[in-house]
């Protein structure tokens, strides 16, 4: 967890702050799980056609890659705008 998420927690108690940073852990590894998920099942869906072979034809493997890589870079910018959002966002004081 990264020290920004942990400055909004400074007024609890260390047993409160330790509580929300185990379930803000396992909200992130939940997502990540979710999306690494997702990235199997569509570039499985959209890419392998044949089950004829124990392994990937060669058109089956560079298009895996291809939207493995797609994935990737859209989450990778979608994420960067979500910062770019959240600094420009007024502050709660």
């Amino acid at each position: 967890m990264d020290a920004s998420m942990m400055a909004g927690l400074d007024g609890l108690p260390e047993e409160d702050k330790a509580t929300m940073a185990s379930m803000i852990d396992q909200l992130q590894l939940r997502d990540s799980l979710k999306m690494y998920n997702s990235l199997v099942e569509r570039c499985f869906v959209d890419c392998v056609d044949s089950f004829t072979r124990k392994s990937l034809q060669k058109q089956e493997e560079t298009c895996v890659m291809r939207c493995a890589e797609k994935f990737l870079k859209h989450t990778m910018r979608v994420g960067m705008r979500f910062a770019e959002l959240n600094q420009n966002a007024p502050t709660q004081d």
